[in-house]
Protein backbone atom coordinates (compact mmCIF):
# COMPACT_ATOMS: atom_id res chain seq x y z
CA UNK A 1 0.00 0.00 0.00
CA UNK A 2 1.35 3.58 -0.82
CA UNK A 3 2.35 5.29 2.19
CA UNK A 4 0.80 8.52 3.80
CA UNK A 5 3.74 10.54 2.59
CA UNK A 6 3.61 9.10 -0.74
CA UNK A 7 -0.03 10.20 -1.10
CA UNK A 8 0.06 13.28 0.15
CA UNK A 9 3.35 14.33 -2.36
CA UNK A 10 1.13 13.04 -5.35
CA UNK A 11 -2.23 14.71 -4.62
CA UNK A 12 -0.18 18.20 -3.72
CA UNK A 13 1.13 17.54 -7.57
CA UNK A 14 -2.17 16.42 -9.07
CA UNK A 15 -3.48 20.12 -7.16
CA UNK A 16 -0.99 21.64 -8.71
CA UNK A 17 -1.41 20.18 -12.35
CA UNK A 18 -4.63 21.37 -12.19
CA UNK A 19 -4.13 24.96 -13.00
CA UNK A 20 -6.08 28.06 -11.79
CA UNK A 21 -8.77 27.76 -14.22
CA UNK A 22 -9.71 23.94 -14.01
CA UNK A 23 -9.39 24.44 -10.21
CA UNK A 24 -11.56 27.15 -10.43
CA UNK A 25 -13.99 25.18 -12.50
CA UNK A 26 -14.35 21.99 -10.18
CA UNK A 27 -14.45 24.30 -7.10
CA UNK A 28 -17.85 26.00 -8.68
CA UNK A 29 -19.12 22.36 -9.03
CA UNK A 30 -18.02 21.01 -6.02
CA UNK A 31 -19.90 24.36 -4.34
CA UNK A 32 -23.13 23.66 -6.61
CA UNK A 33 -23.08 20.12 -5.32
CA UNK A 34 -22.32 21.02 -1.65
CA UNK A 35 -25.34 22.92 -1.66
CA UNK A 36 -27.72 20.85 -3.36
CA UNK A 37 -27.00 18.69 -0.51
CA UNK A 38 -27.38 21.42 2.10
CA UNK A 39 -30.91 21.65 0.36
CA UNK A 40 -31.69 18.37 1.03
CA UNK A 41 -30.99 18.55 4.39
CA UNK A 42 -32.43 22.43 5.38
CA UNK A 43 -32.42 20.95 9.06
CA UNK A 44 -28.82 21.75 9.01
CA UNK A 45 -28.44 25.50 10.52
CA UNK A 46 -24.56 25.58 11.75
CA UNK A 47 -21.85 25.03 9.21
CA UNK A 48 -18.00 24.94 10.13
CA UNK A 49 -16.13 25.59 6.92
CA UNK A 50 -12.53 25.90 5.81
CA UNK A 51 -11.09 29.27 4.43
CA UNK A 52 -9.13 28.16 1.31
CA UNK A 53 -5.38 28.56 1.79
CA UNK A 54 -3.66 29.60 -2.32
CA UNK A 55 -0.55 28.61 -1.40
CA UNK A 56 -1.55 25.15 -1.09
CA UNK A 57 -4.44 25.23 -4.62
CA UNK A 58 -7.28 24.22 -2.07
CA UNK A 59 -10.79 24.29 -3.11
CA UNK A 60 -12.39 27.99 -3.46
CA UNK A 61 -14.76 27.99 -0.59
CA UNK A 62 -15.57 31.54 -0.79
CA UNK A 63 -19.12 30.96 -3.16
CA UNK A 64 -19.65 28.36 -1.18
CA UNK A 65 -19.54 30.69 2.08
CA UNK A 66 -21.00 33.63 0.27
CA UNK A 67 -23.99 31.02 -0.50
CA UNK A 68 -24.85 30.15 2.84
CA UNK A 69 -24.33 33.52 3.87
CA UNK A 70 -27.69 33.96 1.38
CA UNK A 71 -29.96 31.02 2.28
CA UNK A 72 -29.85 32.74 6.41
CA UNK A 73 -27.67 29.53 7.82
CA UNK A 74 -24.71 30.47 10.87
CA UNK A 75 -21.22 29.69 9.36
CA UNK A 76 -18.30 29.29 11.77
CA UNK A 77 -14.65 28.47 10.27
CA UNK A 78 -11.47 28.06 12.78
CA UNK A 79 -8.19 29.74 13.52
CA UNK A 80 -5.33 27.17 14.05
CA UNK A 81 -3.40 27.92 17.38
CA UNK A 82 -0.18 26.33 16.09
CA UNK A 83 1.99 26.17 19.88
CA UNK A 84 -0.90 24.56 21.17
CA UNK A 85 -1.56 22.43 17.75
CA UNK A 86 -5.72 23.36 18.00
CA UNK A 87 -8.23 24.70 16.09
CA UNK A 88 -10.50 27.14 17.70
CA UNK A 89 -13.61 27.93 16.76
CA UNK A 90 -14.37 31.53 15.00
CA UNK A 91 -18.28 32.74 14.40
CA UNK A 92 -18.26 34.08 10.56
CA UNK A 93 -20.00 37.50 9.88
CA UNK A 94 -21.66 38.04 6.80
CA UNK A 95 -19.36 40.18 4.84
CA UNK A 96 -16.66 39.25 6.75
CA UNK A 97 -13.03 40.29 5.63
CA UNK A 98 -9.76 38.64 5.94
CA UNK A 99 -6.39 38.60 6.25
CA UNK A 100 -3.80 35.89 5.41
CA UNK A 101 -1.19 34.94 8.55
CA UNK A 102 2.16 33.70 8.28
CA UNK A 103 1.52 30.64 7.15
CA UNK A 104 -0.94 31.95 4.24
CA UNK A 105 -4.56 30.93 6.18
CA UNK A 106 -6.83 33.25 5.87
CA UNK A 107 -8.10 34.96 9.29
CA UNK A 108 -11.28 36.91 10.32
CA UNK A 109 -10.30 40.67 11.11
CA UNK A 110 -12.32 40.71 13.71
CA UNK A 111 -12.84 37.46 15.16
CA UNK A 112 -15.50 36.69 17.32
CA UNK A 113 -15.80 33.09 19.51
CA UNK A 114 -18.23 30.64 18.05
CA UNK A 115 -20.29 28.23 20.23
CA UNK A 116 -19.14 24.82 18.61
CA UNK A 117 -21.86 23.01 20.65
CA UNK A 118 -24.43 24.03 17.98
CA UNK A 119 -22.13 22.91 14.61
CA UNK A 120 -24.47 20.89 12.48
CA UNK A 121 -21.70 19.92 9.55
CA UNK A 122 -18.24 20.77 9.64
CA UNK A 123 -16.53 21.44 5.72
CA UNK A 124 -12.89 20.47 5.84
CA UNK A 125 -9.84 19.89 3.35
CA UNK A 126 -8.39 17.09 2.60
CA UNK A 127 -5.92 15.74 -0.10
CA UNK A 128 -6.95 12.38 -0.79
CA UNK A 129 -9.68 10.01 0.78
CA UNK A 130 -10.61 6.28 0.16
CA UNK A 131 -14.20 4.52 -0.42
CA UNK A 132 -14.65 3.97 3.35
CA UNK A 133 -14.12 7.76 3.87
CA UNK A 134 -10.52 7.54 5.60
CA UNK A 135 -9.48 11.47 5.14
CA UNK A 136 -5.57 12.08 3.88
CA UNK A 137 -5.09 15.73 5.48
CA UNK A 138 -1.70 17.52 5.64
CA UNK A 139 -0.26 15.51 8.30
CA UNK A 140 -0.12 17.66 11.16
CA UNK A 141 -3.61 16.06 12.88
CA UNK A 142 -5.13 19.38 13.52
CA UNK A 143 -8.73 18.21 11.88
CA UNK A 144 -8.42 14.73 13.86
CA UNK A 145 -7.69 16.54 17.08
CA UNK A 146 -10.91 19.28 16.62
CA UNK A 147 -13.31 16.69 15.01
CA UNK A 148 -12.60 14.53 18.41
CA UNK A 149 -14.20 17.47 20.21
CA UNK A 150 -17.45 16.67 18.26
CA UNK A 151 -20.53 14.45 18.41
CA UNK A 152 -20.95 11.48 16.31
CA UNK A 153 -24.28 13.57 15.31
CA UNK A 154 -22.43 16.26 13.45
CA UNK A 155 -21.43 15.74 9.99
CA UNK A 156 -18.11 15.46 9.03
CA UNK A 157 -17.76 16.50 4.94
CA UNK A 158 -14.67 16.43 2.86
CA UNK A 159 -14.41 18.94 -0.12
CA UNK A 160 -12.25 17.30 -3.11
CA UNK A 161 -11.54 17.84 -6.57
CA UNK A 162 -10.24 14.04 -6.88
CA UNK A 163 -12.25 10.59 -6.93
CA UNK A 164 -11.62 8.66 -3.62
CA UNK A 165 -8.63 5.87 -3.86
CA UNK A 166 -9.52 2.38 -2.80
CA UNK A 167 -7.92 2.12 -0.03
CA UNK A 168 -5.38 4.55 2.24
CA UNK A 169 -3.22 4.14 5.36
CA UNK A 170 -5.08 4.81 8.47
CA UNK A 171 -4.12 5.49 12.15
CA UNK A 172 -6.23 4.66 15.63
CA UNK A 173 -7.06 8.25 16.13
CA UNK A 174 -8.13 9.07 12.29
CA UNK A 175 -11.91 9.88 12.40
CA UNK A 176 -12.96 8.94 9.00
CA UNK A 177 -15.61 10.93 6.96
CA UNK A 178 -19.69 10.79 6.71
CA UNK A 179 -19.88 12.69 2.99
CA UNK A 180 -17.36 13.96 0.69
CA UNK A 181 -18.15 16.37 -1.85
CA UNK A 182 -16.64 16.33 -5.36
CA UNK A 183 -17.22 17.84 -8.44
CA UNK A 184 -19.13 14.88 -9.78
CA UNK A 185 -21.64 14.72 -6.56
CA UNK A 186 -21.65 13.30 -2.92
CA UNK A 187 -20.49 10.49 -1.36
CA UNK A 188 -22.17 9.17 1.13
CA UNK A 189 -19.75 6.48 3.98
CA UNK A 190 -22.15 5.93 6.89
Amino acid sequence: MTTKAELRTVYKEKRHKLGSELRQLLSDRIVKNALRYLADHPQIEHIHIFLPIKRLNEINTLPLIDAINERKKNLYTSISDHQRQEMLTIKLAVNQSFVEDKYGIPMPTEPEQGDEALVQLIFMPLLAYDLKGHRLGYGKGFYDRFLSKFSDNVVKAGLSFFPPEIEIPTEPHDIPLDICVSPEGVRLFK
